[in-house]
């Protein structure tokens, strides 16, 4: 049995409005994510979960299904992606759909590899954990060089360490999370949590996990499809 993809978009987005559908190189931003999971044949189905018509109307001219319209109120800014899915997934299942694995993507992080897809999946059915999440080794530290603001203005470390390291390689790794989240149905429905107990991370390269958040990195992903960088 294949596992799904569930691609979640709502209209409402803030630091750059209506990025799940701006074009880059005539193209609509979620195309790209929706075209590539079609291509890879891992999934045998694509779904978009969205409560926007025009999202809606063009996920479906690029292959994608979208199979009910999500309530507006989970596609509200306070709105948890763990509430999102779980919608999804339990929508899914009421119409007929059958899944032991589901892959949440997000399209604003467009260079995801199909091959990291693949280990996901694999390394779930090997070990028969909750969940895989997609992560790369990041150079911003809490045991090195993040500091919080306290309430007297003065900064504090984020970890606050007996010795601290006096160069970044010598602290502690820490890894960023970013678009490829890989669940088992039966134990995401049973947590219904976005971090179930048993997850898995696969280390992923950092340029494939460039995330849309702001019209800097859009710029910079622009860029990239622009020049064709290849990951």
């Amino acid at each position: 049995m294949k596992p799904i993809c569930i691609i979640p978009a709502r209209g409402g987005s803030k630091g750059v409005p209506r990025k799940n559908i701006r074009r880059i190189l005539n193209k609509p931003l979620i195309a790209y994510t929706i075209e590539k999971s079609l291509k890879s044949n891992i999934f045998s189905h694509v779904i978009v979960s969205t409560e926007d018509k025009e999202i809606a109307k063009i996920s479906k001219k690029y292959g994608a299904e979208v199979p009910f319209m999500r309530p507006k109120n989970l596609a509200k800014d306070n709105t948890s992606m763990a509430d999102v899915l779980i919608h999804a997934v339990k929508k899914l299942l009421s119409l007929g759909y059958s899944f032991e694995i589901f892959v949440n993507r997000d399209c604003t992080v467009p260079f995801i590899r199909n091959s990291d897809i693949k280990s996901s999946i694999s390394l779930m059915k090997k070990t028969n954990c909750d969940a895989v999440y997609g992560v790369y080794e990041q150079h911003f530290n809490p045991y090195f060089n993040m500091i919080e603001i306290q309430k007297n203005g003065y900064i504090e470390f984020s970890k606050k360490l007996k010795i601290k390291p006096t160069r970044r390689q010598d602290a502690k790794k820490v890894y960023q999370l970013n678009g490829l989240f890989t669940y088992n149905t039966k134990q995401f429905l049973k947590f219904e949590n976005q971090y179930p107990p048993k997850g898995l991370p696969i280390i992923i390269p950092p340029e494939s996990g460039i995330m849309i958040d702001t019209e800097l990195e859009f710029k910079i992903v622009e860029m990239m499809f622009k020049q064709k960088i290849k990951i």
